[in-house]
């Protein structure tokens, strides 16, 4: 699959770069390129095809609600668990409506959403390049193409995008939000900022910093004043009842996952800037040339609207490595900042040079699409060579397929309604499905299970748990791997003797 993805990039970056006067001309050439893009971007994702943990989690609660259980991981349980409402309620509805598979249902749907994204950044570009344009010019379409193709390249986007999580979707809302304000649609642009922030915790940043754009314009007297309580109130029609029935529901404004904090991580911001040093690199060169190069004032609308993408870049970044502390591969949080760099830059250049439309040379002209290829490039070496990203999917893979397992022989052979502890609980339930309760408190846990990794190579008879705790160590028949788990203390005889009985786990006593 590696050659795969490099092989695509190598034909679609040599065909950019070749037939880039044809495209900017051809609209029939232009439409079969972006088909290229979509399909690279298709191969991009398929290199990862890895369900999280916090997506088998997310597929639990959707699994209740499509029994009729509700929004809880454990029938009766109402504990809020999750932070991706919006996502939760999409994927739970072809299971309630048609009976499908609500991770196969996921997966789709997330991979749907990247491609959106991929496409929205298409016409994210060229929207904000034609505000710039002389009244009558026409819009050079191929600038929308370069954000696209370096939209496909981003590794975080094709990470998530069959992952099962609701980053996809989250990155589609983003770059819809930035479309609807530059359209001049503020209502459309609030309801779409409130699904944002019912996807994600980071949607609250989204939303601030869009609305503090259309205040700023305001006061500028580029839009009246109705324009912000517009977007205000498209807001709000969603916000306040969500609000109300989570209040109602879980007797509490966040949840949890929403109010961990985990501290600074600078090493997170570097090994970020690193892989992405391409976006990064074509962000400042845009930032310098906005700063440095004067437009005429029918370009204070499209430099307005690049600002807001950069800003919202910053912001998000600043949230996520102070605020929102983050250990999931390919820098999870940060999976919309490329694709908002990748359309602010490349529309960055389209404004400056609608700005001044003489006549430029050749290889000017050529400089948009060389560097969007030579850039998607870097962006596929690292989604292949850094350990971040690749090498850490497949363990990710491994570790989840692992402790699935787990959850189906605790399911099998503990007594039925028992309470296990997880440390990773979507993997462990992935299996186990109603015949356990699965969570994360250990003051009533029947078992305990605080492996996160999978497996481990060797017997580990560390009693790190709580005194009424005792470990068990398994040895998985047929393999080099062991398992280390915690049956209460008053009943640890009998819980061994229950899954000894699996003739894929054996039981072996810790020395002494």
């Amino acid at each position: 699959m590696v050659y795969a993805v490099v092989g695509g990039w190598l034909v679609l970056g040599a065909l950019v770069v070749v037939t880039w006067r044809r495209i900017a001309t051809d609209a029939g050439w232009r439409a079969f390129v972006m088909v290229l893009v979509l399909a690279f971007s298709l191969v991009h994702q398929l290199l990862f095809a890895t369900v999280t943990e916090d997506a088998l989690v997310t597929f639990r609660y959707a699994q209740n609600i499509a029994d009729g259980n509700g929004p809880v991981f454990n029938p009766g349980d109402r504990n809020e668990g999750y932070a991706n409402f919006l996502w939760l309620v999409v994927i739970a509805l072809p299971r309630a409506a048609f009976g499908a598979d609500i991770a196969t249902a996921a997966v789709v749907l997330g991979v749907v959403a990247a491609l959106g994204s991929v496409l929205l950044a298409y016409f994210l570009t060229n929207r904000i390049v034609r505000l710039a344009l002389p009244e009558g010019a026409q819009v050079q379409p191929a600038i929308g193409v370069a954000a696209a193709v370096l939209t496909a390249g981003a590794s975080g986007l094709a990470v998530y995008g069959p992952s099962g999580t609701e980053l996809p979707i989250f990155v589609l809302l983003v770059l819809a939000v930035a479309n609807a304000l530059v359209a001049g649609r503020s209502v459309v642009a609030g309801v779409l900022a409130a699904g944002a922030v019912m996807t994600r915790p980071e949607g609250l940043v989204l939303a601030v910093v869009a609305g503090l754009w259309l205040a700023l314009a305001a006061a500028r007297g580029r839009y009246n004043w109705w324009t912000p309580a517009g977007y205000v109130l498209g807001a709000l029609v969603f916000l306040v009842p969500w609000t109300a029935w989570r209040v109602t529901y879980y007797h509490h404004f966040l949840s949890d996952p929403a109010v961990r904090v985990l501290g600074p991580d600078w090493r997170y911001l570097a090994g970020f800037s690193l892989a992405h040093l391409g976006f990064l690199i074509l962000a400042v060169a845009a930032v310098v040339g906005l700063l440095a190069l004067r437009t005429p004032e029918r370009a204070a609308e499209s430099r307005s609207a690049l600002w807001l993408l950069f800003a919202l870049a910053l912001c998000f970044t600043v949230f996520v490595v102070v605020l929102d502390g983050d250990t999931g591969p390919s820098w999870r949080l940060l999976v919309p900042v490329p694709p908002l760099l990748a359309v602010a830059s490349v529309g960055a250049y389209g404004v400056l040079t609608a700005a001044n439309p003489s006549p430029k040379p050749r290889t000017v002209s050529l400089l948009v699409p060389v560097v969007a290829a030579v850039l998607t490039g870097f962006a596929v070496l690292a989604s292949v060579v850094s350990p971040d990203v690749l090498k850490s999917v497949r363990a990710w893979h491994t570790d989840s397929a692992q402790l699935a397992e787990v959850g189906d022989w605790l399911a099998s052979y503990l007594p039925p309604g028992s309470v296990v502890s997880a440390a990773a609980p979507g993997a462990i339930a992935s299996r186990a499905g109603s015949r356990l309760l699965v969570g994360t408190d250990l003051r009533r846990a029947t078992v305990a299970v605080p492996e996160e990794s999978g497996y481990g190579k060797s017997q580990d008879c560390a009693d790190d748990t709580r005194a009424w705790y005792r470990v068990a160590t398994f040895r998985r028949i047929g393999t080099p791997f062991w398992i280390s788990v915690y049956p209460r203390a008053d009943e640890t005889g009998l819980l061994i003797d229950y899954l000894d009985r699996a003739p894929d786990f054996q039981y072996v006593s810790c020395p002494g």
